[in-house]
């Protein structure tokens, strides 16, 4: 992360205005967004709005003690560093502050130059750990990611899409089933691109209380209503700069989809109980498991935010129409479960699942292998490790006896049963069965030549025709 990527906010706390004022310029030179507060009242009505990256508290404060107000702060803010101004340097106060949750503590009278190095080391730490969320929040939803890798050509048009938009601030509606990844399409469009160090915000529109849905989105001032004990900012104020993702927007309430659509055209929010704006520049990509274009003409849903949301759209296949890219999810999520174990499947187990529907998608079948692993002896996974309802889809065509691990033969022998299998289910309709494989018709009609597979009982595939798909 550089310095354009995050600035840190420091509020110097003393009721003396020549520190005040010394720490402010010291602050300013480090780049520091600088605030000062009088009193341990003015710092507590600060936070109520603000959250300081860094707070130099002056230990000896009228009403309100340096250490009381270092306790509220580390309670209210746990990652903000505090650092404590003392006049009288003893070992006794610097371990009291210590013990309470400062970062540090230095002695009054202070010159320049060691004000300077204390505010760089706190500088150096704010800025360790929040490089440290970063790299955290792109390992884990590169790892996630891998779900929507592939091979089949549904999910690579999906990744096609993603590498155009990453870099874009067009808005994005994701359309599937439930469980086939919609929210790790949203991270990979916000991770993958310019916006990776900004903020992503995901939220569940289904799961939102409907009475608390605004305040949630939009904030909240201090008293607005019964609970509201101090002024919060909303997740759009949160997603300032970066990416909100709207998960379900089709569960919206349309008094809210009427509240989002003027967010969306004029750019700002207004917190519940406020008469102020407050301008936000955020990218929305929302997504849906039902039929918005159907909603709106029922009239459940409006149709001029379908619209401004509805400006490019990302359709993510049913599990059952992606096939071919089992064996790779399993690989991926077998990596993910147990990165220091080489945990194989039999070909066996990897014939349940290639005959399986899959209703949950993706999320199911992740459960599929984290519940075998768990269950299992972490060296194979076998049928007997698979939930009861997959196990019953063994199918009645004959494998051979399973490897502890799979060669690479045996896999081929998996897919060119399943191929063949498919093609009995079709009566040999080859659009119908590369639609159900997942795989284009010229990899089918490869498939085809090279399992020596015929199109119909009795009648290989044409020749032409397969000199045509391979070409």
């Amino acid at each position: 992360m550089n310095n354009d990527d995050f600035k840190i906010k420091f509020l110097i706390v003393d009721d003396e205005q020549s520190i005040r004022k010394l720490c402010m310029t010291i602050g300013a030179s480090l780049g520091f967004d600088v605030a000062e507060a009088e009193s341990g009242e003015a710092a507590l009505a600060y936070l109520e709005t603000e959250s300081p990256d860094i707070v130099l508290v002056d230990r000896r404060l009228p009403n309100i003690s340096g250490d009381d107000l270092l306790r509220q702060i580390k309670s209210m803010l746990p990652r903000t560093e505090v650092a404590i101004i003392t006049g009288h340097g003893s070992i006794e106060s610097a371990v009291e502050a210590m013990k309470l949750g400062a970062y540090d503590y230095i002695t009054k009278p202070f010159g320049a130059g060691q004000l300077k190095l204390v505010l760089q080391r706190m500088k150096e730490k704010v800025r360790l750990v929040a490089e440290n969320e970063y790299l955290k929040d792109v390992v884990s939803s590169e790892l996630a990611l891998n779900v929507i890798d592939g091979n089949s050509p549904k999910i690579q048009d999906v990744l096609r899409m993603v590498s155009r938009l990453k870099d874009t601030r067009t808005p994005v509606l994701i359309s599937g089933e439930s469980g086939t990844g919609k929210e790790l399409v949203a991270r990979a469009i916000h991770y993958r691109g310019s916006f990776a160090k900004r903020p992503f915000v995901a939220v569940d529109c289904g799961s939102l209380v409907p009475t608390l849905i605004e305040s949630e989105l939009f904030g909240y001032e201090k008293g607005a209503f019964t609970g509201a004990l101090k002024t919060k900012a909303g997740l759009f104020q949160s997603a300032n700069t970066g990416t909100i993702f709207l998960d379900e927007i089709g569960e919206l309430p349309l008094e809210m989809q009427a509240k989002l659509l003027r967010v969306l055209q004029e750019k700002e929010v207004r917190p519940v109980g406020s008469n102020d704006r407050v301008k936000v520049d955020v990218r929305i990509i929302a997504a849906t498991n039902r039929d918005l274009e159907t909603a709106y003409r029922n009239g459940t849903f409006r149709k001029d935010l379908y619209f401004r949301l509805n400006v490019v759209t990302i359709h993510l296949p049913p599990l059952r129409e992606r096939k071919s890219d089992l064996l790779a999810l399993v690989r991926s999520f077998l990596a993910n479960f147990c990165p220091e174990e080489s945990v194989q499947i039999t070909p066996a187990a990897m014939n349940c699942l290639y005959q399986y529907d899959w209703p949950g998608n993706v999320r199911e079948l992740e459960n599929c292998i984290e519940r075998a692993i768990a269950l299992g002896n972490r060296k194979v996974i076998d049928i007997a490790d698979l939930p009861p309802g997959l196990a019953a889809h063994t199918g009645s065509v004959p494998l051979p006896p399973p490897e502890p691990t799979p060669s690479a033969t045996d896999l081929e022998e998996i897919e060119r049963v399943t191929i063949q299998r498919v093609f009995e289910q079709v009566n040999g309709d080859k659009m119908l069965a590369g639609k159900m494989l997942g795989i284009s018709r010229a990899t089918l009609y490869r498939k085809l030549k090279r399992y020596n597979i015929e199109a119909h009982p009795g009648e290989p595939a044409p020749v032409a025709a397969v000199a045509a798909g391979a070409s």
